[in-house]
């Protein structure tokens, strides 16, 4: 049966797909009208129907809709969900590019244009399979989903609604398509993103006894952090997929409001964390960590006041390699390529981090190299996207076989 199905991959309409994608400009940009998710939804959405399958378009927020849509084979089973956002990043400077960054130019046996790995080519790549298998008239049981959501490149409030809409309760793995060299990547690093601040008195920059300067506070502050880090190394050690955690100053502002002068003592400091946890951490414990830290430092400087908050956090995930969903993709890979997978790890986050926290198995996978999203002249190798849609066809047909 598999051989069968994978013939019914039209290569071309793959490739004539992933560029009208690439042409569709989603960047979620609120002041620009040529440049948001509801246009390349639309278009989705409406490619999703004439294929025959059951599609939900759903607004999180004006203009900006998830799309689901449903292969339902009619007789008991499990089921599969394949992932992939219809937002793209900004374009930067087009003088950057050697190609319209939203011409979906092809050369050399590649497309090229913003989104073309990160990751239209894979969400092409996934609705090609679903078509293959569709138009074959594959006996399998279950079903499959298709999450096609918004924002995933932003606080991913799309797979967040279609969360909270119930979707995901049910299913029983799910195919992250993002640009990973087809390598089958079973974990995914956590993030909490905190700010920091620390609180002065503003002085002149010639008398800064008569203040209280936030800044030199919050040098200490970032030194124990930096300790701490090296605590939670040693203690954690370096994960095999997902390598260090880490607790990164980004972003330093003193004063937070108001414009800086040279000789003014500020009354505040303000620094943001990107905090990036492996399996083995805890954000809850990070948190009082940081929190005695403050409360230490405050116990040797009766003028240290300081506070912290998390304004976001995404959990690591995890995935045994024997669960169903691993090995119905390591499998396919094995038939699809004939060398045995690379298992990896996601650096970053992805939609899929908030399924996993659902319950959701989870495992991502796609064309393209992880080092090429959000650089000027993205691209995707086309054979590599082939590759990619016969994964993930062979991926369906054994995870939902009947037998």
């Amino acid at each position: 049966m598999e051989e069968a199905v994978l013939r019914f991959i039209d290569e071309d309409e793959l490739i004539r797909l992933t560029r009208e994608l690439v042409r569709i400009k989603s960047v979620y940009r609120p002041e620009a009208e040529d440049g948001n998710e509801e246009r390349a939804a639309r278009f989705v959405a409406g490619y999703l129907r004439k294929m025959g399958l059951q599609v939900h378009y759903e607004e999180v927020v004006p203009g900006r809709p998830n799309v689901i849509a449903l292969l339902d084979f009619r007789r008991p089973g499990k089921t599969l969900l394949f992932e992939a956002h219809t937002d793209v990043v900004t374009e930067g400077d087009p003088e950057a590019w050697s190609h319209d960054p939203f011409g979906a130019v092809m050369e050399n046996g590649r497309i090229y244009g913003r989104g073309a790995c990160d990751t239209k080519g894979n969400l092409a790549a996934a609705i090609s399979a679903v078509r293959a298998i569709k138009r074959s008239g594959a006996d399998l049981a279950g079903k499959i989903i298709l999450c096609i959501p918004c924002d995933e490149e932003g606080m991913m409030i799309g797979i967040k609604d279609f969360i909270r809409r119930g979707w995901a309760r049910g299913v029983d793995g799910a195919i992250i398509c993002e640009p990973e060299e087809n390598q089958l990547c079973i974990a995914q690093k956590g993030a909490m993103r905190v700010l920091v601040r620390t609180y002065g008195k503003m002085a002149h920059g010639a008398m800064p006894l008569t203040g209280i300067n936030p800044n030199t506070r919050m040098a200490r502050l970032l030194l124990e952090l930096e300790k701490l880090e090296r605590r939670e190394r040693e203690r954690v050690g370096e994960h095999p997929y997902l390598g260090w955690p880490s607790i990164t100053p980004t972003i330093l502002r003193s004063p937070v409001k108001g414009e800086p002068q040279i000789n003014v003592v500020p009354d505040q400091c303000e620094a943001a964390l990107d905090i990036r946890t492996v399996p083995g951490q805890e954000h809850e414990s990070l948190r009082r960590q940081m929190e005695e830290i403050l409360d230490d430092l405050g116990k040797e400087d009766p003028h240290f006041k300081a506070s912290i908050e998390v304004i976001e956090e995404r959990p690591w995930t995890e995935t045994d390699k024997e669960n169903g969903i691993v090995v119905a993709v390591a499998d396919a890979y094995r038939e699809v390529t004939g060398r045995e997978p690379v298992y990896n790890g996601v650096p970053g986050a992805t939609d899929g981090t908030f399924l996993h926290l659902a319950g959701v198995p989870i495992v991502t996978t796609g064309a393209g190299d992880r080092h090429i999203p959000h650089h000027a002249d993205e691209y995707v190798e086309i054979d590599e996207l082939i590759e990619t849609t016969k994964i993930y066809c062979l991926a369906a047909l054994k995870f939902l076989s009947r037998d």
